[in-house]
């Protein structure tokens, strides 16, 4: 039976109500350097997590080029009252992402096991990415494992390069772990599109997304059934403002993205 993939909608600070509110709140991907500089951003998901929102906070990598000391990431989520953790991760790296991940799992444990701790899949080749996986898939310390966007311009097979032929690879081969959790991190080159496939597998559990807000921002609508053309945008935290006759479009976009995921979760619209 096809999986119901809860989509997690990224937002600039000032539009968290307009359009990363959810209802029911299930699951929110948050940016642990925002957590720390902004109290308004850092009280919208405290909010979240009182509703019942599971929240995940992100290490910053995306954003800053660089992940945040285990310090610091501890502190964020005591702070929104997070669940989990993203661990360091070093992009298309298996080797340093998985130092990097060990590392920082030893001295947030020394300070705190009150998080699950995610590890984050990357590398350069097939190769790598196997055992990038398997590292990870054996880990005491890994309580959920994510896998980040495919963004390469051209298709590719490769398990490094194309994220819906790397989650095939796993169901295959039986490769599941039914213990941990797993969890898809932004969109790539045919967007909102591949959930269409992911949610064939009931292991995946959620993706999060700036994408609908960004092109909406941009005027640009999601087709719900495509095509999509991923086209450059910019980038979350560069958008203060968002003029209110996009808001429409933005609503539209993050609706055709959760039809894509099956995912039930609707905006809970400020009153």
């Amino acid at each position: 039976m096809p999986n119901s993939i809860n989509v997690s909608v990224i937002a600039p600070a000032a539009h968290l109500r307009d359009f990363a509110a959810q209802m029911p709140a299930t699951v929110h991907h948050v940016a642990a350097q925002r957590v720390l500089l902004d109290p308004a951003y850092k009280e919208f998901f405290l909010e979240e997590a009182r509703l019942g929102a599971t929240i995940i906070v992100d290490n910053g990598v995306f954003d800053l080029g660089r992940s945040l000391s285990p310090c610091e990431l501890v502190r964020a989520a005591r702070a929104v009252n997070a669940e989990e953790i993203i661990l360091p991760d070093v992009i298309h790296d298996a080797r340093a992402t998985m130092r990097a991940s060990d590392i920082a799992a030893a001295q947030i444990l020394d300070m705190s096991d009150e998080c699950r701790l995610c590890a984050v899949v990357h590398a350069a080749n097939d190769e790598d990415w196997r055992r990038c996986y398997d590292h990870f898939a054996t880990c005491d310390y890994v309580g959920a494992i994510a896998f980040p966007a495919s963004r390469g311009k051209e298709p590719s097979k490769e398990l490094s390069k194309n994220r819906v032929v790397a989650t095939d690879y796993l169901e295959d081969r039986g490769l599941i772990d039914p213990d941990r959790i797993y969890r898809l991190l932004g969109l790539g080159r045919i967007g909102h599109l591949e959930l269409f496939d992911q949610r064939q597998h009931e292991w995946i559990s959620s993706v999060d997304t700036a994408a609908p807000v960004l092109l909406g921002a941009m005027g640009v609508r999601i087709l719900p059934d495509g095509p999509y053309e991923k086209i450059p945008t910019p980038r979350v935290e560069t958008l203060e403002r968002i003029e209110p006759e996009r808001f429409s479009l933005i609503r539209d976009n993050i609706r055709a993205v959760r039809y894509a995921a099956d995912c039930p979760i609707e905006i809970r619209v400020p009153v």
